[in-house]
C-alpha cells in the first residue's frame, strides 16, 4: 500500500510532464499502455489500469515489447516495481523471446533480476537465440547477476543455438573475467 501511493505521488509528478498526445489516447489500445510506460506518462498508466484492469499489464504494442520489457530497459525502478505488484506477467517473452529477465541481464539490471525473480520468473528461459539471462549476463561480464542467478538455480551448461555455447563455455572463452568463470565452475555440471 506504501508502494502504492508512493507510485500516485510520482504519477501526479509526471503528469505534469505528460504531452498532450499521450493524454488525448482514447480507449483501450495495448499501444497505447506501453506508449504510456514507454514516456513515462504515470496518468496514462493508471488511467488505462483502471479502466482496464489487470489485463493490460501484459499487453504488447506493434514492435511486440511489454510494458515490463519497457520499463526495465529504461532502469525504471517504479514502473518495474509498480508494475510487478499489480501483477504483470515476469515471463512475458517480447516478439524476439527476450523475456523481462534477459531484458535486465542485457543491462545489468540486478535489483530488477532480483524482483522478477522473488516472482518466480523461471531462471532458464531462452528467446528465440537460445540465449538465457545467464548466457548474456555472463557475455556482459555483469558479475553480481551472474551470480544471482546462478544462486537462483540457473543453468550454466545450457547451450545457445546461436554458437552452441553454454554459459560455462562463454565464460571459459572470455580471458577478461576470471571471477565468473569461478563462480561458474563452483557450480558442478549435472550428470
Amino acid at each position: 500500500m506504501v508502494f502504492k501511493q508512493a507510485f500516485l505521488s510520482a504519477v501526479a509528478a509526471l503528469s505534469v510532464l505528460a504531452t498532450p498526445a499521450a493524454a488525448q489516447l482514447g480507449g483501450y489500445d495495448s499501444d497505447a499502455f506501453v506508449k504510456a510506460v514507454r514516456e513515462r506518462d504515470g496518468a496514462k498508466v493508471m488511467e488505462l489500469l483502471e479502466s482496464r484492469g489487470t489485463p493490460v499489464l501484459n499487453s504488447r504494442d506493434g514492435k511486440g515489447e511489454t510494458g515490463l520489457i519497457i520499463a526495465i530497459s529504461k532502469r525504471d525502478d517504479l514502473l518495474t516495481s509498480f508494475l510487478l505488484q499489480e501483477g504483470a506477467d515476469p515471463d512475458l517473452a517480447a516478439r524476439d523471446g527476450d523475456t523481462p529477465l534477459i531484458a535486465a541481464a542485457r543491462i545489468g539490471y540486478t535489483q530488477a533480476a532480483a524482483q522478477l525473480l522473488q516472482r518466480k520468473a523461471k531462471v532458464d528461459a531462452a528467446n528465440r537465440m537460445g540465449e538465457t539471462a545467464l548466457i548474456i549476463a555472463v557475455q556482459q561480464r555483469h558479475v553480481p547477476l551472474v551470480k544471482l542467478l546462478l544462486e537462483a538455480g540457473a543453468d550454466p551448461d545450457k547451450t545457445d543455438s546461436a554458437a552452441g555455447y553454454s554459459a560455462r563455455d562463454y565464460a571459459r572463452r572470455d580471458t577478461r573475467s576470471r571471477e565468473i568463470l569461478n563462480l561458474i565452475e563452483a557450480k558442478q555440471p549435472k550428470a
